[in-house]
């Protein structure tokens, strides 16, 4: 037990990449409305819940809306992102992580999923690795989105592990932002210039050895 950390996981762009359906899906509605919506629009959404998502979507287009046509629209973008997922499986694992989760396994390291996403479960279910989980908190368990850190407090908690022994791997500014407010220790997935608030930058899993997260764990 002396040396038991959490290591905490975000979902998308982190373990698997639905970032891509997430735009399809927006994407649709933007036609829709005759909004411009681009990949690097989409960047804004990283970490956002899908009500703001969808104010930043109609800020773009300054489009006025009201709350019926807003949950009209909402449900729509879910039910567009989850025929996406349909067809989801095992190679939708992004490089790299699968190693990561059965090296933490195999050393006895409790592990969570700490996502805004609503969707986990299924995903994770899809994926083949939702065995890998100790706990998993979602956008279900949630009230306040990143970089609030609840999802990861939440998730340490029932990990049974106090925050500062807490690992979490981010994708987004918001996430890895949560992770220092929780004093936690935040590991960016992804370009080191976005992600300069975290401890520790990796392109993506594959750079993250074995030794490191040893070293983690010792620490």
């Amino acid at each position: 037990m002396n040396n038991k950390k959490a290591f905490i996981f975000d979902l998308d762009g982190v373990i698997v990449d639905t970032a891509k359906y997430h735009y399809l899906a927006w994407q649709k509605i933007a036609n829709e409305l005759n909004i411009d919506f681009t990949l690097e629009h989409n960047e804004l959404l990283k970490g956002v819940s899908r009500v703001r998502s969808l104010d930043i979507i109609l800020e773009l287009g300054k489009v006025e809306a009201s709350q019926e046509d807003k949950d009209k629209w909402l449900v729509q973008k879910n039910e567009d992102y989850l025929s996406y997922l349909v067809d989801m499986n095992e190679s939708e694992i992004l490089p790299g992580v699968f190693p990561v989760l059965q090296f933490l396994k195999e050393n006895g390291q409790p592990i969570a999923l700490g996502s805004a996403s609503k969707n986990a479960r299924p995903i994770l279910e899809k994926t083949g690795i939702l065995s890998y989980f100790d706990a998993i908190v979602d956008g279900n368990d949630v009230t306040n989105a990143k970089p609030d850190p609840e999802v990861f407090l939440i998730a340490a908690k029932l990990l049974n592990v106090n925050p500062e022994h807490a690992i979490v791997f981010e994708d987004s500014v918001a996430g890895v932002q949560a992770a220092n407010i929780g004093k936690m220790m935040s590991i960016g997935i992804g370009s080191a210039t976005v992600l300069h608030e975290a401890k520790y930058i990796f392109k993506d899993f594959t750079e993250i050895d074995t030794n490191f997260i040893e070293d983690l764990i010792k620490k």
